[in-house]
């Protein structure tokens, strides 16, 4: 019996998720439990743990970012070595939790680079997307069949590889009469927009802009990398927000582009960071001026992609928001005065950790692909079809 239909015979499954996000923190891990697939998906949540990169690995990771800094024998090497990682903060988290067995990994990897827009290359027409940490390494070292590199079939399909989220949220969070925003805010900010009883076709997604990236480089510039980001929004609580800047900055050719649209480093990373810096010293602003007014530079380019882009912003009932934005308190008090009437809640309230989601949403693809279901939605990712994500590297 082959492994799929093995694993599709069961009727829960153990699944881990695991991811390294924008801001390349280190490894989110979650364990869970599934029952079904698609829309009858019923997931609980074992165990959670983040397992943050050693600063040297860390340091390593950021290079390869960066053209100037990064080279083929590095990108080479550094798939290998953040397999052999992933696969540690597998095992640690299984035996934290105390558990026997694990039926599925399902791994995001660290993105390194994504250019989502059509580029001629050669005579050729394509998109392209990159994620490393082998897969190959984490299933050979877990003895767990590992599902790994969800974005490229939709890329492949003319999609963006992104948005991928928006699924989880349809098949785990759609309401039968509310309408709901889920915002989550890491380094870069994305949202899904799930109408009142939506169907799959009705979900609208896609990316917001800089979620804490840019406030995280403004930190780290000017505390020489003692500090990595606004613990608590405490450095923006002491600043002004600069209203001359902040509508420069609003003035980014991103913000006005209708979806599908995803963005990441390649935009609003190091040299976008770099640029704020120099024209905010440029008008005499301080470190703290300079972090408050990146913050609601997030704010505002959130409430302004509701207004803008969303089929009806006044329809909305509720908003949750997830990932590590959510633990600033003055993004978030400055967030839900600005949405003014609409309720504003930590993701958590839904009964998964709020920075356990897009984890959460790895394990979730690991198992649609098992199941052999298309698992982006296309209105997201402008694929031109629905497709099966990822592919399986099976234990021996």
């Amino acid at each position: 019996m082959n492994i799929y239909a093995s694993l599709s015979r069961k009727r829960t499954l153990r699944v881990i998720g695991l991811i390294s996000g924008t801001s390349a923190d280190g490894v989110s891990a979650v364990l869970t439990e599934i029952t079904g697939s698609g829309v009858g998906t019923r997931l609980r949540v074992v165990a959670f743990r983040t397992f943050p990169y050693p600063s040297a690995l860390r340091e390593e990771v950021f290079k390869l970012f960066s053209p100037e800094t990064s080279t083929v024998d590095m990108v080479c090497e550094m798939n290998f070595v953040l397999g052999g990682f992933f696969a540690e903060c597998a095992v640690r988290l299984v035996e934290e939790a105390g558990v026997s067995t694990v039926d599925l990994i399902g791994s995001h990897g660290q993105t390194i680079y994504h250019s989502p827009r059509s580029a001629e290359v050669c005579g050729y027409s394509s998109r392209s997307t990159l994620q490393i940490g082998e897969p190959a390494v984490i299933t050979e070292r877990t003895g767990v069949a590992t599902v790994a590199d969800f974005r490229k079939a939709d890329v492949a399909a003319g999609g963006e590889g992104a948005p991928l989220t928006p699924y989880l949220d349809y098949v785990l969070h759609r309401h039968p009469t509310r309408s709901r925003v889920f915002q989550n805010i890491g380094g870069i900010a994305n949202l899904t927009y799930l109408p009142a009883n939506a169907s799959a076709d009705e979900v609208v997604a896609f990316d917001t802009g800089p979620g804490n990236m840019l406030i995280d480089a403004v930190v780290g510039h000017y505390t020489g990398g003692a500090l990595a980001y606004d613990e608590d929004g405490r450095i923006a609580t002491q600043g002004t927000v600069d209203m001359g800047l902040l509508d420069e900055l609003l003035s980014h050719p991103y913000f006005g582009r209708e979806p599908p649209k995803t963005t990441g480093r390649e935009m609003f990373g190091e040299a976008f960071s770099r640029k704020v810096i120099s024209r905010a010293e440029e008008l005499g602003l301080g470190f703290e001026e300079i972090v408050a007014t990146a913050t609601v530079l997030t704010v505002e380019s959130i409430a302004r992609a509701y207004e803008r882009l969303l089929p009806d912003a006044s329809a909305i009932d509720e908003v949750y928001v997830s990932g590590g934005g959510a633990r600033n308190p003055f993004l978030m008090s400055a967030l839900r005065s600005r949405l003014d009437r609409i309720p504003v809640h930590n993701y958590g309230r839904l009964g998964i950790p709020c920075e356990a989601k897009e984890a959460v949403l790895m394990a979730v693809l690991a198992n649609e692909h098992i199941s052999g279901n298309p698992s982006n939605l296309p209105r997201a990712t402008g694929a031109r079809s629905a497709v099966v994500l990822g592919c399986l590297y099976p234990a021996s």
